[in-house]
């Protein structure tokens, strides 16, 4: 058995089964031989009706779901349920997005070689899903990458993180209560080796992957033939904060997304470029948001910043910014360790450029604030990395917000909100070593089918 902990005080919450090669090669052959025999696949409305059913289950459950998300992630419980409700959404977003399964009319009389011809286009589901999932939304990243699969009719089997795995192996059930015949989704929790096979087996048709881009791109690279993937990895979130902004609605925001699940969000904002003429009066008020916020044992009502994920989490940023400290940085609240498992919110301003702090996303509650004069400048420091996810803009002014739209390396730009904002029917996605392919539910679900097109003669 694998053991699960509370990252807050390590004290052991709950196990889920480890899954030997000869486990999860029984499951991939089931899987490979559901989706081989057609006769067999679920009609649009029994996958709608399952996840109806699901979803009702989630909704009774919600208050024991968002203190497991707390219990095994370490996510506050305010948060905890928030994610709940996302989850819950996005069960109904699938259900909606099935009816949006459709194929197009291709016209074919536009040479003298189409004419007589009629042509159109039907969705069928691309095979087998594998997914492999990260800690830090261990029920909505779930829901994310196994309800489009059982939307669009695939077979998934999915593999949550070591650290989190309850909430996951929970949802699989659920859906197996709701009606969703076992052998269509199936949770593993395998060791490295054999989730590498699992991945990596030519009966796998896709692979959705969140998670470290060390991981993400190594495993893309030994996918077998064919098979089609998506992967989410993290960022260094930009954020640019102009003269005509409002400063008090901006520290506001730039508080819950820069300390959030203590940081650990692929989107949370690290970066702040403000200008040189209000970096005072924005540091010192960020700072002073920052060392307000309580930090504890997540499944405390009143804690808004829980532990990280792990003690070795908590001494990485500890050296990440005593580094930081050492080459000039001024540290305006925090950066101290509050024990081996949690992280005082911290404000460094000014650190250098080449810090490991201002070039690799911290994951932990650390936010940096960097002083500009000129806005290119900013933006050219912004995009230096070669990792670009979601940014962020404060302004009144239009044009600078047209402008830092245009310029910043960012797949999207939010305008006086935080980089952190999603919604889950938007889509999501990292550039350049950030992440391929595009996440977010309906997005999801046009990547696990395929377009198959007929061509009548008559």
């Amino acid at each position: 058995m694998h053991e699960v902990v509370n990252p807050f005080d390590l004290s052991p919450i709950g196990s889920v089964p480890t899954a030997d090669w000869e486990t999860v090669d029984a499951y991939l052959a089931k899987a490979d031989a559901l989706h081989k025999d057609r006769s067999g696949w679920m009609k649009p409305h029994q996958r709608a009706a399952i996840l109806h059913k699901a979803m009702k289950i989630m909704e009774e459950r919600r208050d024991h779901l968002a203190f497991q998300i707390a219990n095994e992630g370490g996510k506050p419980l305010m948060d905890a349920r928030v994610e709940v409700d996302r989850a819950i959404n996005g069960m109904e977003l699938c259900i909606h997005d099935i009816g949006a399964l459709k194929g197009t009319e291709i016209p074919m009389g536009l040479t003298a070689a189409g004419d007589g011809r009629t042509a159109w286009t039907t969705r069928e589901p691309i095979g087998v899903v594998v997914a492999v999932s990260a800690f830090n939304h261990p029920l909505n990243l779930i829901v994310h990458q196994v309800a489009p699969a059982v939307a669009t009719g695939c077979p998934v089997i999915v593999k949550p993180a070591a650290d989190t795995p309850l909430s996951c192996f929970e949802f699989i059930s659920i859906l197996h209560e709701a009606g969703l015949p076992q052998d269509w989704a199936r949770a593993v929790q395998p060791p490295r080796d054999v989730s590498e096979r699992l991945v990596t087996d030519p009966r796998v048709a896709f692979f959705s992957f969140i998670g470290s881009a060390g991981v993400g791109w190594s495993l893309r690279s030994k996918l077998a033939p064919g098979t089609r993937c998506a992967l989410e990895h993290g960022g260094v979130a930009p954020v640019i904060v102009d003269p005509s902004a409002d400063i008090d609605a901006a520290v506001g925001s730039l508080t819950k997304g820069g300390f959030y699940h203590s940081g650990q969000v692929c989107v949370s904002v690290q970066r702040i470029f403000a200008h040189s003429s209000i970096v005072e009066e924005l540091s010192g008020k960020l700072a002073d948001n920052a060392k307000a916020l309580k930090t504890g044992n997540a499944i405390e009502e009143d804690v808004q910043c829980g532990p990280l994920i792990r003690p070795k989490e908590t001494d990485r940023v500890a050296q990440w910014v005593e580094e930081a400290r050492e080459g000039g940085a001024q540290v305006l609240c925090g950066g101290e360790k509050l024990s081996d498992t949690t992280y005082a919110p911290t404000v460094l301003l000014n650190p250098p450029k080449d810090a490991t702090i201002s070039r690799n996303e911290v994951f932990g509650p650390v936010v940096c604030i960097y002083s500009y004069d000129n806005v290119d400048d900013a933006i050219a420091q912004a995009n230096s990395l070669e990792v670009a996810f979601q940014a962020a803009v404060y302004t009144n002014d239009l044009h600078a917000a047209m402008h830092t739209y245009r310029n910043i390396d960012a797949s999207a730009v939010m305008v006086n909100d935080h980089s952190a904002f999603r919604t889950d029917w938007m889509p999501f996605t990292g550039l350049k070593q950030s992440g391929h392919g595009v996440g977010g539910i309906p997005y999801t679900m046009h990547e696990m089918t395929i377009e198959k097109m007929i061509v009548i003669n008559a």
